[in-house]
Parts: C-alpha cells; structure tokens; sequence
C-alpha cells in the first residue's frame, strides 16, 4: 500500500469516525434548547450529511486497500497485526449494511435495530482501527512498547511478553 493509499484510509476513517461519534453525541446525549426543535443541536443535521457524505469514501477506501494490503499480507503470511486487522474485516461488512439499512428502514422497530448494529460496530471498528495502527507502530518502533509489571515475567513464558 503506497503513502497516498494509506492517508486516503486514515483520513475517511478519521472523518467518518468524528462525524459518526459527534453526531451520536448530540442525537442520543444532548437534550433540546427548544422544546419544539426536532434536532438537539443546530449542526446536527450537517454534522449527519457530513457523516453521510464521508462514509462512501471509507468504504472506497476498504476496498482500495483489499488486493495490495489485506490480501497480501495475508498471502505472504504476516502475522502482526492480524488479528486487529481481522476484527476490522468482520465489522466492516454489518457496519456499512446497517448504515445503508438506517437510512432505508421504513418501521421503526427496525430502524432501531439499525442503529444498535451500526452504533456497536462503529465502536467496534473504531477501536479495532486504532489498535491495529497502534501494533503497527509499535513493530516499526516509532512507539516504544510500555513496560508491565509483567515484563519480568516474560523469560518463563508464562505472562504475556513484550519481547520480540
């Protein structure tokens, strides 16, 4: 994956996951200045067309990055990251489908499904996201790993091991 690929994923995933947590702040915590308003802040619905508009470019981006980053690595057996990289893979698909399901649902009850699918798995992609660029910082050693009070531990392989 070339650098123009990986910041093109960076920031779609960076706009979508601020628009998507800003707006589920003022949607789901926020409370009305006006009791007859029909949104709870006055950038809500920007701040959801915004979100809206940015999340076609994180799906473009996932598919982007598929041939030359998750399958290669993949077929040339890399196993850092990987399971970060495959709980990224298996969010992706029910948080883009509810996202589209959001917007098409017509009864209520499965509007609100929707929205607890897509609001479960954005955490979940969300945090996958940043652990897997955590792991791969880490392996190439412009985040120096913290040491636990388990790190003495490490030579009898019994705790877990931040040796490489």
């Amino acid at each position: 994956m070339n650098r123009i690929e990986a910041w093109f994923v960076h920031i779609s995933t960076i706009l979508v996951g601020v628009t998507g947590a800003v707006y589920a702040v003022m949607r789901y915590l926020m409370e009305p200045v006006d009791t007859f308003s029909v949104v709870n802040h006055p950038w809500q619905p920007g701040v959801q067309y915004l979100h809206i508009m940015a999340a076609p470019f994180a799906v473009f981006a996932f598919g982007l990055i598929w041939k030359n980053h998750i399958y290669d690595h993949y077929r040339r057996g890399f196993t850092s990251g990987r399971r970060s990289g495959i709980s990224l893979m298996l969010t992706m698909a029910p948080m883009v489908v509810s996202g589209y399901l959001i917007q098409v649902s017509v009864g209520e009850s499965w509007r609100i499904v929707w929205i607890v699918v897509h609001c479960i798995t954005s955490f979940l992609w969300i945090t996958g996201y940043l652990v897997h660029q955590v792991t791969h910082l880490r392996k190439k050693g412009t985040l120096p790993i913290r040491k636990t009070p388990f790190s003495s531990v490490a030579s009898t392989g019994i705790g877990p091991s931040d040796t490489r």
